[in-house]
């Protein structure tokens, strides 16, 4: 079968493998759609810091279920499915508290462990998620980012009527936004520095949006949610600048939830945000739970994902999808590749 290896940043190359066999336990899944995220390009800069080379890479991908190993009753070869790509430990204090998501020896394949990036897969049976046949490849390789949205909002809490906020219009801050919606949000405002991803969010229903580079968040809160403000923030930006605003801006008693990685450390304004009794709080990734859920509101058209996808790339040309994204930067949301 063919594999993909990034053997060095900026470069991927291409061999011939033997086929995996599942054992008693596992799922052999024939890939069909692998999306390149952000971490994806990080790995490809040679700017990831959790990831060596040579690295197979592919973690938000769906597939076709082509065996199933004998001790497997409940999936059956033809299913479409889609897995979560953490390989957890089991003994950690975190996984012992079931928050294997943030599991102290934590490998993510495509990163730390191999990923998807070839024509057939193995999996087990606990991380394997169908999805119904309504649902298509495309929407199979979103799960993963969808999955990262749920979790997100569900770490703040109930939003049935808050004013909700999200920096950062990429492809999760823009999932985060609608699954915001879907879980019953009063108001969605979402910020960005690009008109065209900004666009991209309307196109997904997202009606709320603000240039950050032309309007301050205060101001943007102001004009969308007038008096009542916003009682969460999500910052999916990344940026200091982005940060320093929400703490001054959110309403007194809000939630603010870190969801971006931030590449170097930030001032952020304690003095405030212990004044106004706010809530900072972290997430990463997501639970199996999570990846189910994502399934439900896309099956459910709870979010739209068609806006959120560029272009599609032939597997045989996984170095090529890269370059695009250099050349094309905002204008590159989500690519797939195709095998």
């Amino acid at each position: 079968m063919r594999q993909a290896i990034m053997v060095e940043p900026g470069k991927i190359e291409f061999k011939e493998v033997p086929a995996p066999s599942p054992t008693a336990d596992q799922i052999l899944l024939r890939i069909k759609r692998i999306g390149i995220c952000g971490s994806d390009v990080h790995v490809w800069h040679g700017k990831h810091p959790y990831t060596s080379y040579p690295v197979v890479q592919g973690h938000e991908f769906s597939a076709q279920v082509e065996a199933v190993g004998e001790n497997v009753t409940d999936i059956e070869p033809g299913m479409k499915a889609t897995s979560r790509p953490q390989i957890v430990c089991g003994q950690c204090r975190p996984c012992m508290r079931g928050d294997y998501n943030i599991c102290s020896d934590l490998k993510v394949e495509g990163f730390q462990a191999p990923g998807a990036a070839q024509d057939l897969f193995v999996t087990t049976r606990e991380r394997i998620v169908p999805f119904p046949e309504s649902m298509s490849y495309e929407d199979g390789a979103l799960v993963e980012p969808t999955a990262v949205a749920v979790h997100a909002t569900g770490r703040a809490g109930d939003l049935t009527g808050k004013n909700v906020a999200v920096l950062g219009a990429g492809t999760i801050g823009n999932l985060i936004a609608q699954v915001a919606q879907a879980r019953g949000a009063k108001r969605v405002l979402i910020t960005d520095i690009s008109d065209f991803r900004l666009g991209i969010a309307r196109q997904c229903g997202i009606r709320d949006t603000s240039n950050a580079k032309t309007e301050t968040l205060a101001d943007a809160a102001d004009r969308v949610f007038s008096d009542e403000g916003f009682d969460v923030a999500f910052e999916a930006a990344g940026v200091e600048e982005t940060i320093t605003q929400v703490i001054p801006s959110i309403q007194k008693g809000g939630t603010v939830v870190v969801v971006a990685v931030f590449g170097d450390p930030v001032r952020v304004d304690l003095a405030t945000a212990g004044d106004h009794e706010l809530n900072l709080i972290g997430t990463l990734m997501y639970k199996h739970e999570d990846f189910e859920k994502a399934v439900d509101i896309i099956a459910n058209a709870g979010v739209n994902t068609e806006p959120l996808v560029t272009k599609h790339f032939p597997f045989e040309s996984y170095n090529e999808s890269y370059e695009f994204i250099e050349q094309n930067g905002e204008r590159a949301l989500k690519e797939m590749i195709d095998l």
